[in-house]
């Protein structure tokens, strides 16, 4: 089946050192990194109790470094939404990136009055927050003898119990849908790291059956930054340096990031039709699944092959046709070489392919990953720059004999721009995702009727 042209045409994002696309971009053409140490309050424990090193790590973590978001609180305005702002006021944070996020998007479309057949798709993992995690914390100890809690909360440290808003993960969706007057429906999904594309997806056959005319679709990732450092570091998955180098030899480990980011969507025959700006039209969406594996976390490449391959066959094109690939490459060894190796068997026929991985600029958001590159390739295609990739300097030997190009400098790209982005997720959740430049897009088929309050 031919997948039907949707068109993008709307942007948000709360990203690391960015709270919205354009100061994304701009961060991304100019080669910066937004990965520091982790600001001070952001750990529930003071860093002395939780560092360790490489060689003793139980329990602890070699790093604080991350992409961390700050200064939202003072960007964010909980007025003007269908939900009282004493109420929003009382959420988890998370549900604040949402709401900013999804309303930057729609205030691109122009359309911010309540839309009856709109909706929404969330990808939202369901691992702890600090707010969720500061509750659960309080339940243990008013469990424990006064004797007890009074000697663990010594210095002053009260936690809040506010969080219990965040123990849902598909409350966040449904607020978001509820605030901005969405009517035709939201959920939540969880595909892990993949899950933004998975979203997207869905959201694209909202569109396609009829059912929506407008969708935003996207995914939040903002767990506790301690859970997730002990966490990846008992894995030995995080970088040992806080350098995030995707594709390159010396890459020993990712980085962790939070964020959140979204798109709005519509049919490109009404976007055509209505006028609306377009960024970007997704030619067609391959999701596939690794099946039975070596493990949880062991990327397959015959699975990504599988999702790249569907992406061409639905879109009718073929992959040396891309000039720009977005890869999922967090920098762990591993799962770089796994994601190469399939690569060049799906663009072998191919010149060169250009790739790269935002990751060197805000790190792994997890379930915001993907939305994230997204993002990054809309900003390359409007300003005909291909961005480079930090600290790839020498390539993995799975690249050699390849028409894979890390781009270790930005550089012109000339038209036609098509470009791919791909997300890989624990479980061997698979996406990848088809782009063309608006200019370069083939004519919309004819309009259905053009989306409005219902």
């Amino acid at each position: 089946m031919r997948f039907e042209p949707i068109a993008i045409v709307g942007r948000g994002c709360v990203l690391p050192g960015a709270l919205d696309p354009d100061g994304f971009w701009e961060n991304v053409a100019a080669g910066r990194t937004s990965l520091t140490a982790a600001p001070e309050g952001r750990w529930r424990l003071p860093r002395h109790r939780v560092m360790g090193t490489v060689d003793d790590h139980l329990d602890r973590t070699w790093t604080d470094i991350g992409g961390y978001v700050e200064g939202f609180e003072s960007v964010f305005d909980p007025e003007g939404f269908l939900v009282p702002p004493e109420r929003i006021a009382t959420l988890d944070p998370l549900f604040h990136w949402v709401l900013h996020g999804v309303r930057q998007a729609l205030t691109e479309v122009g359309r911010t009055a309540p839309l009856g057949r709109g909706g929404l798709i969330l990808g939202n993992l369901s691992y702890p927050t600090p707010t969720g995690a500061a509750f659960a914390e309080h339940v243990w100890l008013s469990a424990q003898r006064p004797e007890l809690r009074d000697a663990l909360l010594t210095g002053g440290r009260h936690p809040r119990p506010d969080a219990r808003n965040r123990f849902s993960s598909g409350l966040p969706a449904l607020l978001a849908a509820r605030a901005l007057g969405l009517g035709a429906g939201a959920w939540s999904l969880d595909a892990a790291c993949a899950s933004s594309l998975y979203a997207i997806k869905l959201a694209c056959d909202r569109l396609h059956d009829g059912t929506a005319d407008l969708m935003v679709a996207g995914a939040v990732s903002r767990p506790d930054p301690l859970y997730l450092h002990v966490g990846f570091c008992g894995l030995s998955a995080t970088s040992r340096t806080g350098r995030s180098r995707p594709f390159d030899r010396d890459a020993d480990g990712l980085v962790h990031g939070e964020g959140a980011g979204f798109v709005a969507l519509a049919r490109l025959s009404d976007a055509r039709a209505a006028g609306l700006p377009v960024f970007g039209v997704i030619r067609g969406v391959g999701l596939s699944n690794d099946g039975r594996g070596s493990g949880l976390i062991s990327p397959s490449e015959e699975g990504q092959v599988r999702a790249m391959r569907l992406a061409y066959e639905v879109a009718g094109v073929a992959p040396e046709s891309v000039s720009l690939v977005e890869c999922h490459a967090t920098g762990t060894p591993v799962g770089d070489a796994v994601e190469a190796r399939g690569m060049a068997r799906v663009f072998g026929a191919a010149d060169d392919v250009p790739i790269g991985s935002a990751k060197s600029n805000v790190g792994h958001l997890l379930a915001s990953a993907g939305v994230a590159g997204l993002l990054k390739v809309l900003g390359a295609m409007r300003s005909g720059v291909r961005p480079a990739t930090l600290g790839a300097r020498r390539p993995l030997d799975a690249l050699s004999g390849t028409p894979l190009r890390v781009l270790d400098t930005a550089e012109r790209w000339a038209g036609p721009r098509r470009a791919a982005v791909s997300a890989f997720g624990f479980g061997g959740t698979n996406a990848h995702l088809l782009l063309d430049d608006p200019d370069d897009a083939p004519p919309p088929s004819r309009p259905r009727p053009v989306y409005g309050p219902r």
